[in-house]
């Protein structure tokens, strides 16, 4: 038996109620940093210069500069400027995907080596402690690069 015009249009209602009701649950759940989070930047520490895997940004004058790839300089330098992290107990389970992560701090002397494994949202500092970046906040922090003409 066939579904009549109407009973497909009840369907499709349906069936879009439902994707709103889903993507708007993900939403909830994604959106909210969770309330362990921490700064990672102290204020009177500020971050000064990042480097993740050769591509850069620093802050020079009060201005966020970029390598020359970097299409959102500013937004890419405001979400590690600005990013909160949890502390984790144990070493997590991550993937072989990691990206090398070189954070310099202004009124410090020294540059500090961390990983970042942008899968799982996890950081790995110099002094083996790891750390969880919320859902809702990884998304900022790899660059958008522009793609580099291609020579013939």
């Amino acid at each position: 038996m066939a579904l009549s015009r109407k009973s497909w249009n009840y369907i499709i209602i349906g069936a879009s109620v439902f994707m709103i009701a889903v993507l708007s649950f993900i939403n909830d759940k994604t959106a909210d940093v969770p309330d362990d989070t921490v700064p990672l930047f102290d204020p009177q520490l500020p971050l000064k210069q990042l480097q993740l895997d050769g591509i850069w940004l620093s802050q020079q004058d009060g201005q966020w500069q970029c390598h020359s790839q970097v299409l959102n300089c500013q937004q890419w330098a405001l979400s590690w400027k600005n990013i909160s992290v949890s502390p984790l107990k144990n070493q997590p389970e991550h993937s072989l995907k990691e990206q090398t992560l070189s954070i310099a701090i202004d009124n410090m002397q020294t540059t500090q080596l961390w990983r970042y494994f942008p899968n799982e949202g996890l950081l790995h500092s110099s002094s083996q402690n790891w750390y969880l970046v919320p859902p809702s906040l990884r998304a900022g922090l790899q660059p958008i690069l522009a793609i580099p003409p291609q020579s013939k």
